[in-house]
């Protein structure tokens, strides 16, 4: 069982590597303002923009999607950061050192938020936050076979307890990580011979790599190992081979004030119960094993939900990504068949008993009914959308909008942004700023207006949510 479980989670780890690589320079392009990076990436800019874009990478503890929602010790501390600003968080992923570095160095993010320790080299490049986690380095070995009849002395005679002892074994570690340079410093310290395997493959990978009996020996910070062994018992993880150090994040140099309240907000929420509860449940809950193996988590199963291959289905059907999908019935249903709103909406797909009438259904639909009437309706508003919105991509927002205030709210937004000077067929700072409007008196009683009064922002942050989580799901699942 362990062994398939460690075949498993490889594979999925090596297919998501080549799958994810590096997204930074797709989604944080430089302003063409002609300013420097310095500039770019103060505090007053980044409030100015309302969007914190930030660096991380993908794995069981920094950042995955499970059952429909994204979660990670960096992307939660990062999300909280973001509200303490008052902004939208942008997130991107870069599996490769040398590419994250890239994202803040030459491209438009403005924070890499992951174990970064602080070295002299980094320094020269970045600034780095006050310290976010303490941990030291540890060798990754794997148990021998009957390890479970040793006593802790027999177990610990077998394996390597001192770099004293690396004499002629490879270690094997991820390209520009700070484990290279402590290693190869430990070989001159104790003058003992041993290799050094620079890979592309992440911390988390070489750890299962070792597990599995393909590598013997990698380096791990230490709580990510102590994560790792809740899923692979045949590893060991007691010889350090560092001192303590500090992980932290960094930002551009020069970017003074918005280092200062990060430092400021970082001093202040390490001292809450809050921190505490999120260092616990990444770090030191014991069921966070059962989270990683769920089919319902990205990195264990690579599902988002128990009706993926119905979305699939559906999706292609009306032409959307089927991640797109997904999100909108996570937004609609959390992906829950049988609940019904105080409004009489039921099913995976929320619908109005008079809409699910109009295109075949009533609530003892089946799952596969609820989404194909649901995309149905989809189709139907595309069309009544089509002339109006050319743009497909465009299109979507108001779609999404319709779907959930109705088509003649979003009909008003538009006539509305058409009465003030506005873009009627671009939803972002044109039409959604109108369907905000729609529960102001001035407006809702405006003589272009003909359904009246709407609690605007509800379809607002529908449209929203459902791109940010869509973005998530695009991070972390193929589209395929």
């Amino acid at each position: 069982m362990l062994q398939l479980f460690i075949l498993k989670r490889f594979t999925l780890f090596l297919f998501f590597f080549i799958f994810l690589s590096y997204s930074c320079n797709n989604k944080n392009k430089p302003d063409d303002d002609g300013n420097d990076n310095k500039s770019r990436h103060t505090l007053i800019k980044v409030l100015d923009k309302g969007v914190l874009s930030a660096i991380t990478d993908y794995n069981s503890t920094n950042y995955f999607v499970y059952r429909g929602q994204p979660m990670g010790f960096h992307y939660d501390l990062l999300m909280i950061f973001a509200e303490h600003l008052g902004v939208k968080l942008d997130i991107g992923i870069s599996t490769e050192l040398d590419k994250t570095f890239s994202c803040l160095l030459d491209y438009g993010t403005d924070i890499i938020a992951l174990d970064l320790t602080i070295t002299r080299e980094r320094a020269e490049l970045f600034d780095f936050t006050t310290p976010i986690i303490k941990t030291k380095q540890v060798l990754v070995q794997q148990k021998p076979e009957g390890w479970q009849n040793m006593s802790n002395k027999q177990l610990s005679d077998s394996l390597i307890r001192s770099p004293l002892d690396f004499s002629g074994i490879t270690i094997y570690v991820q390209k520009n990580s700070s484990f290279v340079p402590r290693l190869q410093n430990l070989r001159d310290e104790t003058g003992t011979d041993f290799n050094i395997i620079e890979t592309s493959t992440k911390q988390e990978q070489l750890i299962s790599m070792v597990a599995r009996g393909e590598i013997k020996y990698t380096v791990s910070d230490q709580h990510v190992a102590m994560v790792n062994r809740t899923y692979y018992s045949n590893i060991d993880i007691k010889t350090s081979v560092s001192f303590e150090q500090y992980l932290a994040w960094a930002v551009h140099k020069g970017s003074n004030d918005l280092l200062e309240e990060l430092n400021t907000w970082l001093e202040t929420f390490k001292k809450t119960a809050k921190y505490k509860y999120l260092y616990r449940k990444y770090f030191e809950n014991p069921k966070h094993v059962q989270i990683t193996e769920s089919e319902y988590n990205t990195l264990g199963g690579g599902k988002i939900s128990a009706y993926d291959a119905l979305i699939k289905k559906h999706a292609k059907e009306i032409n959307w990504d089927w991640r797109l999908l997904a999100s909108l019935i996570y937004q609609e249903s959390h992906f829950l068949p049988d609940v019904t709103s105080w409004a009489g909406a039921f099913g995976l797909m929320q619908l109005m008993p008079a809409t699910a009438a109009n295109f075949g259904i009533d609530q003892t639909a089946s799952p596969d009914q609820q989404i194909n009437a649901g995309c149905k309706f989809i189709k139907y508003l595309d069309k009544e959308f089509s002339d109006m919105v050319p743009d497909s991509n465009e299109r979507l927002n108001f779609i999404l909008a319709a779907y959930n205030s109705g088509l003649g709210h979003v009909l008003d937004a538009i006539r509305l942004a058409e009465k003030y000077g506005r873009d009627t067929d671009i939803w972002r700072n044109n039409v959604d700023t109108f369907i905000l409007l729609k529960s102001d008196p001035q407006y809702y009683h405006d003589p272009v207006v003909k359904y009246g009064y709407s609690r605007g922002e509800e379809s607002y942050n529908f449209v929203r949510e459902i791109n940010e989580r869509y973005e998530h799901y695009k991070n972390a699942i193929p589209e395929n």
